[in-house]
């Protein structure tokens, strides 16, 4: 098992590196890029929407419930939430629910065409596969998913605004109050960081495993099965890194 696991990092390691070569023609990954910027990044806007939406509004009548005291002021509360939000739920949360979607759509495209032959035809063209379909997948991931980041904590403090305006559990002006009190401008960053460091977990770990893959139809489900469970545990695994180093 462990002989297993640090095979397959080495193998891992040695993709990446053929990935990250000089590609033939910068024009074609170009054309990659924004066709992968487009399937991979837009057409998970509107699920990164819905769900930051209402985990903004969850969060907001969770909180408000646990802090039920006379003593304790209502925009505590949008502190909570911004906190929350901002620091985990939308960084790690929504790059959970990517690697679902995207993890699983990387795995199978390349897996498909992997038992097709049609990596093989690549490699005898001269081109170097690696580079030509992994690349654009990564660098698409890595830019735009900052940008659903962002939309991501707009929604979700927009949705726990109405949430808690709709219950009567906080006042508009004591939500904003709150969303400005104690504001620290660094999170943002932390959360950026965090969010290009998942992208890049997700395409390159389900990159790898469409790849590798053997077989037909079968191993490519289970490939990207497993792309996205190992995509998921990297995603655990690196959130706490990256908070031990950023913010301790």
């Amino acid at each position: 098992m462990i002989y297993r696991f640090f095979n397959g990092i080495g193998d891992y390691a040695l993709l990446m590196a053929r990935v990250f070569r000089k590609p033939e023609s910068w024009k074609e990954i170009r054309k990659s890029f924004w066709r992968e910027v487009d399937g991979l990044g837009l057409d998970s806007l509107w699920i990164v929407s819905i769900i930051s939406l209402f985990m903004g509004a969850v969060v907001t009548i969770q909180t408000a419930l646990n802090l039920e005291d006379p003593f304790i002021p209502d925009y505590y509360v949008a502190i909570a939430v911004r906190e929350s939000i901002i620091l985990e739920f939308s960084p790690t949360m929504v790059s959970l629910i990517l690697a679902g979607k995207v993890g699983s759509n990387i795995a199978s495209t390349i897996g498909t065409m992997r038992t097709s032959e049609q990596i093989d035809a690549l490699e005898v063209m001269g081109i170097n596969s690696a580079n030509f379909l992994i690349f654009p997948k990564i660098t698409a991931s890595m830019f735009f998913n900052p940008l659903l980041l962002v939309i991501s904590v707009a929604l979700g403090l927009y949705g726990g605004y109405l949430a808690g305006d709709f219950t009567g559990m906080v006042s508009f002006s004591d939500f904003i109050l709150g969303l400005q009190m104690g504001w620290i401008p660094f999170y943002i960053t932390y959360a950026i960081i965090k969010m290009v460091v998942f992208a890049f977990l997700i395409a390159s770990i389900s990159g790898y495993f469409g790849y590798t893959v053997k077989g037909g139809a079968v191993e490519v489900g289970r490939a990207s099965t497993i792309a996205v469970v190992n995509s998921c545990l990297a995603i655990i695994v690196f959130n706490y890194i990256l908070t031990d180093l950023l913010l301790n």
